[in-house]
């Protein structure tokens, strides 16, 4: 297991961040978002359920399957236990990236900020999540960013949904955009598999296009 996220990353260019309610919608989940195009995904670790829905997704076999919103060190573990093929969290903490290298699995910290950004170049990660992206002022802030670390690369997520696609993945900083208007709880609750398949086509012909 390689720690550079950064080669699949850039290959995806779209990661679905997905709250999935119950492990029930793994499977069907896994599916749709495969046949949309979808290479990775991220499951947010804010639900009682999210470490079955690891493991559940990541049998599968059709996704690089990583855990989101991971706040400690501990469900940094129990992620990789589940089959995550990568850490992501909102913020920077170090216990966090410690625990990642350990177990060699990319890890990608959110950062809001200069200071944040260059805590996380000096611990030798140029991979981050700019996070939340649309309140924090957008592709402006990312620019703004890039512009003095010409070396941290950046996958902005939040607020973001599919008319933003064609800005942010025009920055040469970017290597992917996540968004979770591809399939939202309320797509799951409903069982609509078919409109997540088709959002994510339509994001991932967006990103090619």
């Amino acid at each position: 297991m390689t720690t550079d996220l950064a080669p699949e990353l850039a290959g995806a260019r779209i990661l679905p961040v997905l709250t999935v309610p119950s492990v029930a919608h793994a499977g069907p989940l896994a599916d749709a978002l495969t046949a949309g195009g979808a290479r990775c995904a991220e499951v947010t670790f804010r639900t009682p359920g999210a470490e079955q829905v690891v493991k559940a997704m990541a049998a599968h076999g059709g996704l690089a399957v990583g855990a989101g919103t991971v706040l400690t060190s501990e469900q940094a573990e129990r992620a990789v236990v589940a089959g995550a093929r990568f850490v992501v969290s909102p913020g920077y903490d170090a216990d966090v990236v410690a625990t990642c290298r350990e177990l060699d699995v990319p890890v990608v910290p959110g950062i809001a900020t200069a200071t944040e950004l260059m805590r996380a170049l000096r611990a030798g990660l140029d991979t981050v999540k700019l996070f939340p992206a649309e309140p924090l002022g957008g592709i402006g802030v990312l620019e703004a960013l890039a512009a003095p670390f010409p070396q941290a690369r950046f996958l902005p997520t939040g607020g973001i949904g599919l008319a933003h696609l064609p800005v942010y993945l025009s920055h040469p900083a970017v290597l992917a955009v996540g968004g979770s208007w591809m399939a939202t709880t309320g797509h799951l609750r409903r069982g609509d598999y078919d409109g997540i398949r088709r959002l994510t086509a339509e994001a991932v012909q967006r990103s090619t296009g």
